[in-house]
């Protein structure tokens, strides 16, 4: 009977630790298993990301180098307006100079975002401070103020709508349809901006 006894409690030891072993072995199967999926997870979402972004490049409108040109001015330009705009807004003594200047900052900066979606989605990377070219009139005018402000500015004003009115006349036939449909729908702002530029710089003028 006692030899009995110790044979069960053998067999029932063997089958318990069998059964550790098992469960342990199962756990660290679906350990693996978890983790492997997990794995893949992230270099399908890694996958997903870099496909994305070479679809995005990928639908980018090409532009052409005129048009890509006329863009970096453009943007240059545009900032010039506004900076001298809020320029006339602090310094001018002139009312219709101020006025003027205020228009300068709210069509221009409209524009200017226009532009920057625009060459974004063509993957042209405009300038965030201004050319040579520009940074010159903004050096020169934020010395002056008062009545000497109004007179610079305002011929300033004349002078380089006219150039901008000319270089998106061209831009407007360009090649590049986007770039074209842009400069078409600035040019009648920059003309009624010429036309305000003149009278105002009539009345500073004498």
């Amino acid at each position: 009977m006692r030899k009995l006894t110790i044979g069960s409690l053998l067999a029932f030891a063997l089958i318990t630790g069998f059964g550790c072993n098992s469960n342990k072995s199962n756990s660290e199967n679906a350990t693996d298993a978890t983790s492997t999926d997990a794995s893949s997870s992230a270099d399908s979402g890694s996958m997903t990301s870099s496909d994305t972004t070479a679809s995005s490049n990928m639908n980018a409108t090409p532009t052409n180098q005129s048009a890509n040109d006329f863009m970096l001015k453009a943007a240059s330009g545009g900032m010039m307006e506004v900076t001298l705009g809020k320029l006339a807004q602090e310094k001018a003594s002139n009312a219709d100079v101020k006025a003027f200047g205020q228009k300068m900052v709210e069509d221009h900066s409209k524009a200017n975002a226009e532009l920057k979606t625009l060459a974004a989605s063509k993957n042209v990377t405009l300038p965030v401070e201004l050319i040579a070219e520009h940074q010159k009139h903004v050096d020169a005018m934020s010395k002056m103020s008062g009545a000497d402000f109004d007179k610079h500015y305002m011929t300033m004003m004349v002078e380089d709508h006219q150039k901008d009115i000319s270089e998106f006349e061209e831009a407007s036939k360009n090649e590049d349809a986007d770039v074209k449909g842009f400069a078409s729908k600035t040019l009648p702002v920059l003309k009624m901006h010429l036309e305000m530029a003149q009278k105002a710089n009539a009345k500073v003028s004498k």
